[in-house]
């Protein structure tokens, strides 16, 4: 049984997260405590309970009594079924989350999965579902791995409602992967999702875009969604290199000008390119896992959060790995190597 402490580092969801693919994949039980200590409601929230029953599922898992605001929880893993799944997480909570936390899993399945999960797919706090299926879902591919996204539905905060669905195919070993530089740009381009937003409010965002990027009208999207998928508003930044795709993004919220959303969004591009680093900082917290299922491999980043940091100390924790971080002046690099 491993024992974790859920207060430990940024002390937040993904180090339950994280526990629970490995556990599933390496047939290792946990034990955590303290779950989410560092955030304003510690315990597990809607997303977090319905990621524990969506792996006790798929696996087969013994989990106990496990419910919303439970601090404590004990995982016990069977084996790993593919097959069709459908989980509702009922508030806008992120899917993404939730479908992060099965999809490294369900390559170890004895046969092909549709996992198809409703909640929330753009909200602040969670990687937007392009970015899975843009940044993520490429590397996935570079490894190895055969699977497919797609958003059936948006659900912005607080309504919720989206829903996301998966068709993953089970792969026998990931590829190790080496990501040190990003290669050329092959695109770039900017889209402002609106849902029950007045289309000005995409405008004002794609023109701030516009003026600090330099791009033409065609590399500027608004994308109109039917109004009863929102009210809500993202701003996506995609950049396709040739090794690696990047996605950036910032929601219009209440009392924000649209303005605002654009600098934000801006902010994380320009730091990403004035780095010169492979990944983001988002990214490089997301392929840490499969790198480290890999064996081995390395990338360069933006920035290493502490997100980051409390990821290898837990992927560390399951695996025969050692995660190594090293300040290269404007980025860092990571270093994944079996022990």
């Amino acid at each position: 049984m491993i024992e974790l402490d859920g207060a430990t580092g940024e002390g937040g969801g993904q180090v339950l997260r994280t526990a629970l693919t490995l556990s599933m994949i390496t047939g290792q039980p946990f034990r955590i405590a303290n779950i989410r200590a560092n955030r304003p409601k510690p315990g597990l929230m809607r997303q977090h309970l319905v990621a524990v029953q969506a792996a006790a599922e798929i696996s087969n898992a013994d989990i106990g009594s496990a419910a919303v605001g439970a601090q404590s929880l004990q995982f016990i893993p069977g084996k790993i079924i593919g097959g069709a799944y459908r989980f509702a997480i009922g508030t806008a909570g992120s899917c993404t989350l939730v479908l992060q936390t099965l999809l490294p899993a369900l390559l170890y399945a004895d046969a092909p999965s549709v996992v198809s999960i409703s909640g929330g797919t753009h909200n602040s706090m969670a990687p937007p579902a392009h970015f899975l299926q843009r940044a993520y879902g490429r590397v996935m591919a570079e490894m190895g791995a055969t699977l497919e996204i797609e958003l059936k539905r948006y659900g912005f905060y607080p309504a919720g409602g989206g829903e996301i669905e998966a068709k993953v195919s089970p792969c026998k070993r990931l590829q190790p992967l080496e990501l040190m530089s990003r290669g050329e740009r092959v695109s770039g381009y900017a889209e402002s999702f609106i849902a029950g937003v007045p289309a000005d409010v995409a405008k004002r965002e794609l023109a701030g875009v516009k003026a600090a990027m330099g791009w033409d009208d065609a590399q500027l999207m608004i994308r109109g969604l039917p109004h009863d998928q929102g009210p809500g508003n993202a701003l996506l930044i995609t950049l396709e290199n040739q090794h690696v795709t990047e996605v950036f993004c910032a929601f219009g919220e209440k009392m924000v000008t649209s303005e605002i959303v654009a600098k934000k969004a801006i902010t994380q591009v320009r730091q990403y390119i004035a780095s010169g680093a492979a990944v983001g900082e988002h990214l490089a917290d997301q392929i840490m896992l499969p790198f480290a299922l890999a064996g081995s491999g390395r990338f360069t980043t933006d920035r290493v959060s502490q997100h980051a940091l409390t990821n290898a100390e837990v992927i560390a924790r399951f695996l025969p790995v050692s995660i190594a971080f090293e300040n290269q002046g404007l980025f860092s690099s990571c270093v994944i190597e079996t022990k």
